[in-house]
This record gives C-alpha cells, sequence and structure tokens, in this order.
C-alpha cells in the first residue's frame, strides 16, 4: 500500500474530478503550507545539529550544479521536440530545473518510513536546488531578448530585483530559517515544539496534499489535448530526471535515503517559487502552461507512480 498521505492526495484528485463542492478555505492553506515549510527546515536543522564539521562542500556544489543544468538541457527540448515559442519554454525550464516542495514533503516522509539512511545535510538540497534554474532560465531570456533588441528595463536592476524576490520568497525564508534555528537549538531546545510540529508533520502534509488534489483538478479541466506534446513531456520527463538525480547521488557515493530524496527532487516541478518568480519577470510567458505541466501532470505522476518507482529503483542499484 502508498503510504497513507498520498489517499489524501486521490481524494483531493477525486473530489475536484467529479465537482465536489468540498474546499479547503484559504487562510487554512496557507497556515498549513507555512507549516510545512517551517517543520521541513526545522526536520533538517536538528539533523544537522552537531554534524555541521562533516559537510562536504563540493556535494552540495554538485547538487546546485544539478539545478543549473537541466533547466538548460530541458530547453532545447521544449523549443524542439515539444515546438512551444522560446518565453514559454524558458518558463517551463525553469519550472523543471526548480523544485517542489510537495515532493519534497512527501519523499522525506516516505524515507522515514522505510527506515533508509540520510545524510544530515539532505534537507539542504531543496533550497539548493529551488533558485539556481529560476536564476539561469532568467538570464537566458533577458540574453536572447537581448539579442533580439527588445530588452527595454535595466538589465541589472531587474536581474538584482528578480533576485531579491526568489532569495526572500516565503519558501525560500521558512525553509532556511527553520534550518538555522534547528541547527541552533537542536532536539533538546526544540523538544517543546516537538509534539505539536514534528509529530503532527504528517497530519500538515495530508491536509496539505488534499488541497493539491483539488487544485490539481481545477488545472486539469478541461485537459487541453491540443498541447499533447507538452502533457507528454510532463509525463515522461520525471522518469528521465529522476536518474538524472541518482546517478548524481551513486556519483557522491550519498546513502540510498540521500539518493532517494535526490531523485524526486531532480524529477519534480516547482509551483510556489517558480509561477511567482517567472509571472513577476517574464509577464509575457504564458504560466497556465506551466502550471498544466508542473502541478496538472507531472505532481500527480510522481506522487502516484514516481516516488514508489524511483525508490525501487534506487534499492536495487543501492542492495
Amino acid at each position: 500500500m502508498p503510504d497513507i498521505v498520498i489517499a489524501f492526495f486521490a481524494l483531493g484528485l477525486l473530489a475536484g474530478l467529479v465537482k465536489s463542492d468540498l474546499k479547503v478555505p484559504p487562510a487554512i492553506y496557507e497556515t498549513l503550507s507555512i507549516l510545512l515549510m517551517l517543520t521541513l527546515g526545522l526536520k533538517g536543522g536538528m539533523a544537522l545539529h552537531g554534524h555541521t564539521q562533516n559537510l562536504v562542500i563540493s556535494e552540495l556544489l554538485a547538487v546546485v550544479a544539478l539545478g543549473f543544468i537541466i533547466p538548460l538541457a530541458l530547453y532545447p527540448v521544449l523549443t524542439r521536440l515539444v515546438r512551444i515559442g522560446h518565453t514559454d519554454a524558458i518558463s517551463i525550464a525553469a519550472h523543471y530545473g526548480s523544485v517542489s516542495a510537495g515532493t519534497f514533503a512527501v519523499v522525506m516522509a516516505m524515507v522515514e518510513k522505510s527506515g533508509l539512511i540520510l545524510r544530515p545535510e539532505t534537507t539542504l538540497y531543496l533550497v539548493l536546488l529551488e533558485l539556481p534554474a529560476i536564476v539561469v532560465m532568467l538570464w537566458l531570456h533577458r540574453y536572447l531578448s537581448a539579442k533580439k533588441a527588445i530588452e527595454t528595463s535595466p538589465k541589472n536592476e531587474t536581474q538584482s530585483s528578480v533576485l531579491h524576490e526568489a532569495l526572500t520568497s516565503r519558501g525560500v525564508v521558512l525553509l532556511v530559517g527553520g534550518v538555522v534555528i534547528g541547527w541552533l537549538y537542536g532536539p533538546t531546545g526544540l523538544a517543546p515544539l516537538t509534539p505539536v510540529l514534528l509529530g503532527g508533520f504528517k497530519t500538515l502534509l495530508a491536509l496539505f496534499l488534499l488541497e493539491m488534489g483539488l487544485v490539481t483538478a481545477k488545472v486539469c479541466l478541461p485537459l487541453p489535448l491540443k498541447q499533447w506534446r507538452l502533457l507528454v513531456f510532463a509525463a515522461v520527463t520525471p522518469f528521465v530526471l529522476a536518474w538524472c538525480g541518482i546517478a548524481v547521488g551513486l556519483w557522491l557515493d550519498l546513502p540510498s535515503g540521500s539518493i532517494l530524496v535526490l531523485a524526486a527532487l531532480s524529477a519534480s516541478a516547482s509551483y510556489i517559487a517558480a509561477p511567482a518568480a517567472i509571472r513577476a519577470a517574464i509577464p509575457e510567458a504564458n504560466i497556465g502552461l506551466a502550471m498544466l505541466a508542473s502541478l496538472g501532470i507531472t505532481f500527480p505522476v510522481n506522487v502516484l507512480i514516481g516516488l514508489p518507482l524511483y525508490q525501487h529503483w534506487v534499492m536495487l542499484i543501492t542492495a
């Protein structure tokens, strides 16, 4: 049986597809997302507590490099095979180079349930992979725009504002802040919060995925079959990208749990940080296409099919 939290995503998806009046109030969803991001950061910080001297900088740099390589590799695929315009290709590549915090939360729950070994710094992978793709694809957009002489805004000022917005986004602040607090206080200092936040992590995740199921159904109804190439791309790409994460994990000689997390993050696509950054920096991009691919197709494919398969692959390779 899949993890219990997956059943909540399936319930939300089913409710949305049959057009039920089930809704998660926006205020509750906002609260859930804040608590979920903060809890993930705290868990990672607690794992780092007392182990920061063992951090391998080259390993973290390799993860960052993966965040640059994935979107640059996907861009020509989107323009030549999927046959979409350069602006939308840049937007979608940025979404797929960045990562899904929801997928990260699910895979961390899977790793914990399976008792797989994690490196203390594994939680940092989410932060390290979220920003590089957005930054490099916005740079590519400005480079191509300048080549065509259609750039109208001051380059340095625009890039600076976009970078500031990405670095100070809610998800990054909560994750990084949670990691720092967890690292400083450790399990003993956080003991008063453990029953509510850490003990209730799966409950938070289950309710969050219920809302994600409802949102996914909205994005997919009606399914735009004229975009069939993009739909195929969104369904197939996660399995290819997962192998990129597995390969990097094996090259870095990571334990099985960390390899699975890296594979899941590589296979995921952002539906929170990237849309906000792209909408602000490239207003002409069709965010609806990116959301259709990342949230409508890739997220459910990963949660319902991909993650158990990636775990099977990792266990076979590392056995």
